[in-house]
């Protein structure tokens, strides 16, 4: 049981509770660089150090030992536009606009029965993000891959942009020059894009080396189309696979990735930069299910069951952060933006972030308890109805909002005032709707979801679609 408690905005923001150690950590004298590698469509579970036998990411596992490790970790939502969005804004869904990738009115018409809330093909190029906060605190700033979230880069603080644009992927055959997307040039026939990035990433370091830089690396690697390098291609076709975990292209892809984190990694190192970089290795969201299985978690990319929207996450600041040590705090990527504040001692800064300040977790090993809030007032389409693992074979996810808090998650839908409500400690897949057997876990729920709704003025959709035809 919960307990009745009153919910106000304040129950958002954290509750800090000692335990470990008194905090080791010392503040260097400059202000630290600070890299943030955010991978497109990687899954939960597609590394090594997150127990994959089948991909092979020395490179990523060296670095999960140098850092604090994540293992409840999400995205702000489950696709990859909004995700982005709310990443480098620091707010909800609901508050910049973007809930989906443009358009919302997703699969046959005659399946959905509500009109979706208006969906914003990309932010407003006024919201004060990430990229700005930055620049005004004495940032060179650089941002190196998948944009996505806006025309222009420039307008949200990035001094250099290479390969970004309002594209969600490298298009058809894009993962090798002569590339389809702008802002680059096409380098040697046959250059691999995620080679390229990371060479314009170091640099980008080397140019940078002597200032504080702020270096945003989204690989668009590993999203569809699935490319790799043939030779890799036909290394995996030779390894047996297992547990979903099996495609050779797929696994190609997240090696070359691998491969890259590796160089920029040793390159930091090599020109001395290793304890004044934080370093943050993440994915927008979850992986596609129907690539790669998550299991235990539940379905994939575009659902806000586990496997949708829980992501690696790994934060590394040599000397500063204790390596090797793992927190199962739920944080979420929001909280990065007001995290990046502390860190450098911003002077110019946002104090209207959703996310909350993750210093204490990452410098004085306390936890913090708090609720995590999604909201989707929007269609997605099925990718595969046998694989997907959603909650009906038409769509991955419909309308609805998720509340998790404690060890607790509520899922509400919108068409049909549907509720499932799951323990997520004995049941990580959420397979058991336990709704009926906890009703007084159920109602403080719903109580603070609502709560939420309305803080975040999160919009609902209730006006019926007259397409809509009802099935036998």
């Amino acid at each position: 049981m919960l307990g009745k408690i009153k919910y106000l905005v304040s129950a958002f923001v954290a509750c800090l509770v000692m335990v470990g150690n008194d905090s080791k950590a010392q503040r260097n004298d400059s202000k630290p660089n600070v890299l943030v590698i955010n991978v497109d469509d990687l899954g939960w579970k597609d590394l090594g150090y997150m127990g994959s036998s089948f991909y092979e990411t020395p490179n990523i596992d060296k670095l999960s030992r140098e850092s604090m490790v994540f293992y409840n970790a999400y995205a702000a939502a489950a696709n990859c536009a909004p995700a982005r969005a709310s990443l480098m804004t620091g707010l909800q869904t609901s508050r910049h606009g973007v809930f989906t990738v443009h358009p919302a009115d997703r699969g046959d018409p005659k399946t959905r029965k509500l009109i979706p809330s208006p969906n914003k093909k990309f932010i407003s190029d006024d919201l004060y993000t990430m990229g700005k906060m930055f620049k005004d605190n004495g940032y060179r700033t650089g941002t190196f891959g998948k944009w996505h979230i806006s025309e222009d880069p420039f307008k949200h603080g990035f001094d250099i942009n290479v390969g970004g644009g309002p594209q969600g992927n490298p298009g058809r055959k894009g993962y090798f020059s002569p590339y389809n997307i702008p802002n680059i040039k096409d380098g040697p026939t046959g250059e691999y894009l995620t080679d390229r990035l990371t060479q314009e990433a170091i640099a980008f370091v080397k140019e940078n080396k002597d200032s504080p830089f702020f270096l945003y690396l989204p690989f668009y690697t590993v999203h569809t189309p699935l490319m790799g390098k043939e030779h890799l291609v036909e290394k995996y076709k030779n390894k047996e696979g297992g547990e979903g975990q099996n495609n050779p292209k797929y696994a190609a892809m997240i090696e070359s990735l691998d491969e890259n984190v590796g160089k920029l990694m040793k390159a930091i190192q090599e020109l001395g930069l290793e304890k004044n970089t934080v370093v943050v290795f993440t994915s927008d969201n979850g992986g596609i299910r129907a690539i790669s299985n998550q299991d235990p978690l539940r379905a994939g990319k575009g659902s806000y069951y586990e496997g949708g929207i829980r992501v690696p996450l790994l934060i590394k600041w040599s000397d500063t952060i204790n390596s090797g040590i793992s927190s199962q705090t739920p944080v979420s990527q929001l909280d990065l933006f007001p995290t990046f504040q502390k860190i450098i001692g911003a002077g110019n800064v946002s104090d209207d972030l959703d996310g909350i300040d993750l210093s204490p977790i990452l410098f004085e090993g306390k936890t913090i308890e708090r609720d995590l809030f999604f909201h989707f007032p929007i269609y997605l389409q099925a990718y595969d109805s046998e694989l997907d693992q959603a909650r009906d074979p038409l769509f991955r996810t419909r309308p609805g909002s998720v509340l998790i808090s404690g060890n607790w998650k509520l899922h509400q839908y919108f068409e049909d005032d549907g509720l499932e409500l799951y323990d997520l400690e004995n049941d990580l897949s959420e397979k058991i709707n336990l709704k009926n057997n906890k009703p007084e876990i159920l109602a403080e729920m719903l109580f603070k979801l609502k709560q939420l709704q309305e803080y975040h003025q999160a919009p609902i959709p209730k006006k019926l679609n007259p397409k809509y035809s009802k099935p036998d």
